[in-house]
């Protein structure tokens, strides 16, 4: 038998499911969130239960946005001719902090390594057909530095060499199996400015 009610362990469950969260973590939030007052309980719940009916993907580059296209996609502000392409929206806000980079986005919404046609993948078909119809003189691959995004990189820059386009690979300073998320904004800020070309 628990020391604690069925409710609150639910939310114990509930919140080791999202990612960093461990059992003691999850424990921690759903005490202070028991402790705390209603309206800040509530004030969660309601941005989680109308987050999926609020916030779509862009249908432009896929990032996360309330309004089509994203606010991205829009600006007059991003004037450099580079598509730059990342597996995931949250990898555009480490891009974003370093910044330094005034180009456009493309998240493929995940790694593409492993894939069984990678040919007819509706990623990359999206990705070559956007660089194909755009006025984009550089791609820059920047795919988390892990195997499965060196595996991506390496699959893209094949696809890619048809396109005239230069293809480039973000630089030094994120080290190899760390995730863009995680990357402060001064190793960002090299990655992109001592990006190489991939050949």
């Amino acid at each position: 038998m628990s020391a604690f009610p069925e409710p609150l362990l639910r939310l114990i469950r509930e919140l080791k499911r999202l990612p960093g969260i461990g059992e003691k973590s999850a424990a921690r939030i759903a005490f202070h969130l028991l402790a705390g007052d209603r309206e800040r309980a509530d004030a969660l719940a309601g941005a989680a239960s109308t987050l999926h009916d609020l916030v779509t993907r862009c249908r432009v580059c896929g990032n996360f946005t309330e309004a089509q296209p994203c606010g991205l996609c829009r600006s007059h502000d991003r004037t450099d001719p580079v598509l730059c392409v990342v597996e995931d929206p949250a990898d555009i806000a480490a891009v974003e902090k370093a910044g330094t980079f005034r180009g456009r986005y493309h998240v493929l919404a995940g790694g593409l390594s492993g894939r069984h046609a990678p040919e007819d993948d509706p990623q990359i078909r999206g990705l070559i057909a956007r660089v194909r119809d755009g006025a984009f003189e550089e791609v820059l691959l920047a795919t988390n530095p892990t195997n499965d995004g060196e595996s991506t990189a390496a699959l893209l820059a094949h696809f890619l060499k048809r396109q005239e386009v230069r293809v480039t690979r973000i630089g030094i300073g994120v080290p190899m199996g760390s995730e863009l998320v995680h990357t402060d904004r001064t190793t960002m800020a090299e990655a992109l400015q001592h990006r190489s070309p991939i050949r």
